[in-house]
């Protein structure tokens, strides 16, 4: 089983203790104690008493293995709303994804971490309409050991239905990869229920921009029409290219929607705090220019 380094559990668990201040809503229903036992035993740093606090819904769909698909909305506090004169539905929407690749565990744990930042509604974030997805995958996640693809053997970065995934997907599968198992497009494009379930919440949420966490080359990617973002902490601009069937390809070419792809650099071992908060800083920062009023190109 793959955990992060022990000290590193140990700072995190204290950072994510439990809180009231993003408890469930009473229309949602709080995640299973199973689901954030499961997600607890597997990270270490999501305790499953702060997972539980996190106010966390289960999707109608569920994982090949009928694991819950969990997320959570977090609208701008009222009283910002008054303090703006804005209807909460004009306020930019970010869509926040983690553990798309079930093996790189400190994408979805620096997500549930930064969860838990947007409860502090002095936050710069809590002007954004946010949508959180901290597990992606929770088969991939929750095998053992960790796996990259899901339940099926997908990759579900491979999956999402891009305009050449029917040209080119399976032949950049075998001629690129030369079959790697962990990055097996799947039969067609979409087939997953975890990948048709996130481009559901694309097209239903409508985000402004798309930030998706990987691990572990430690850089930052992006796709779209916006103004790119150069640093966040220290990972620097490194535009890898697309891929037949990846997200950054499916929302910053075909959806023509900013696709910010952060790499951390290690999949196990989470960065300290400090670069932590950087990241997330350097993020807001980002999303203020080029988000929050009219995009630049």
């Amino acid at each position: 089983m793959h955990r992060i380094a022990p000290l590193t559990l140990l700072a995190l668990s204290a950072l994510l203790l439990p809180s009231t201040s993003l408890g469930a809503p009473a229309a949602q229903a709080a995640p299973s104690e199973d689901w954030c036992a499961a997600i607890g035993k597997r990270l270490g740093s999501v305790p499953a008493p702060a997972c539980r606090s996190l106010g966390l819904q289960a999707a109608t769909a569920v994982s090949g293995h009928g694991h819950a698909l969990m997320w959570r909305d977090i609208a701008p506090p009222a009283r910002k709303v008054a303090q703006t004169g804005k209807a909460p539905a004009s306020a930019r929407r970010i869509l926040l994804i983690g553990g798309i690749h079930g093996d790189e565990l400190t994408s979805a744990s620096i997500v549930f971490r930064w969860l838990q930042w947007l409860g502090d509604g002095d936050s710069e974030a809590r002007q954004y309409h946010w949508r959180v997805i901290p597990v992606a995958n929770p088969d991939g996640l929750l095998s053992n050991p960790p796996q990259r693809m899901n339940s099926h053997g997908v990759d579900l970065n491979r999956n999402f239905p891009t305009p050449d995934w029917d040209s080119d997907a399976h032949a950049y599968w075998a001629k690129k990869t030369n079959r790697d198992p962990r990055r097996f497009p799947g039969q067609k494009a979409m087939s997953e229920t975890e990948t048709a379930w996130l481009r559901e919440q694309i097209e239903s949420f409508k985000p402004d921009v798309v930030v998706s966490v990987h691990a572990p080359f430690g850089i930052l990617d992006y796709d779209g029409p916006a103004h790119q973002p150069r640093r966040f902490g220290h990972l620097n601009l490194n535009r890898l290219g697309i891929y037949p069937g990846s997200l950054g390809n499916y929302g910053g070419v075909a959806k023509n929607l900013p696709v910010i792809t952060i790499e951390l650099p290690n999949a196990t071992s989470m960065p300290p705090a400090k670069e932590q908060r950087e990241i997330w800083d350097d993020m807001l920062t980002w999303l203020r220019r080029n988000i929050a009023g009219k995009m630049t190109s």
